[in-house]
């Protein structure tokens, strides 16, 4: 019996005679997956990119020689001039109607714009409030937080208003100021300090043996020491400059009053 025939090798395709053999193209690494949809977001290319190795580097680029763009011409004649500017590249014979669509950067954070009070809400000044619980009371601003938002207080004493944050869009600045001196907001009386503790509002709290388990509960706010210390002091400053005006009595009970309007009161007729 004959032995078995070696079976043959598949031989790849020649080169074509002209050069290198085509190859299939790729795709992009993040390509269109329909309806405009990327495969990765831009913050994703950012990292794959390892772009954030670039952020800050300054590399001063080389100043390229400026091309001439006219040449002077001499021209014969007496009462021509002698020469003449000629543009070494003619413009355009067509503009568009319409200015092209320009993209721009809109990754400017909240946290970077441009911050701008009331030029009559100032430190010392009384101020209406609009809303919120303590709303009509009339409180003492104490200072201006980083993020725009106005520090307020009752004081606490007089018309049991805290130390508050408030956005002036929600308040009146009165033409009452009270003289703080040299008065200065401690410097951990920012907008972190006043962030509500996360613990504290979640409605999962332990039960007993026996309680519903449907039953919502909410635990109760507590001010810390800490919040407690903070207040006396920043309180303390504004009853020692109401103190030492000549119209004391009255302040303390214009502050202890609520502002309210009657009949035929219009805000924007009245003058505070």
């Amino acid at each position: 019996m004959a032995p078995p025939k070696p079976k043959e090798v598949a031989k790849a395709p020649a080169a074509p005679a002209g050069g290198i053999a085509k190859t299939r193209s790729k795709k992009p690494r993040n390509y269109d997956l329909g309806s405009g949809v990327v495969r990765f977001s831009k913050t994703k290319m950012f990292h794959k990119k390892a772009k954030y190795k670039f952020i800050g580097k300054k590399n001063p680029k080389a100043e390229k020689p400026k091309k001439p763009t006219v040449v002077v011409k001499q021209i014969g004649g007496e009462k021509n001039g002698g020469t003449r500017t000629v543009l070494l590249r003619r413009r355009k014979s067509f503009y568009p109607t319409q200015d092209k669509i320009v993209s721009r950067s809109h990754h400017k954070t909240f946290s970077k714009h441009v911050r701008r009070t009331r030029s009559n809400l100032t430190v010392g000044t009384v101020c209406i409030l609009l809303a919120g619980r303590h709303a009509g009371k009339r409180v003492v601003l104490v200072g201006v937080l980083p993020s725009g938002l106005l520090l307020v207080t009752g004081p606490f004493a007089f018309n049991s208003c805290p130390l508050r944050r408030i956005s002036q869009r929600y308040v009146i600045g009165t033409s009452t100021k009270v003289d703080l001196g040299d008065f200065k907001l401690p410097e951990h009386l920012n907008d972190d300090y006043f962030k509500k503790n996360k613990k504290s509002t979640k409605r999962s709290v332990k039960r007993k043996q026996g309680e519903d388990i449907f039953a919502s509960k909410k635990e109760k706010y507590v001010p810390s020491e800490q919040r407690k210390a903070d207040q006396k002091t920043v309180d303390e400053a504004v009853i020692n400059a109401i103190g030492k005006r000549e119209d004391r009595k009255f302040l303390r009970g214009y502050l202890k009053s609520a502002f309210g309007l009657r009949s035929s009161q219009f805000p924007h007729r009245m003058r505070f």
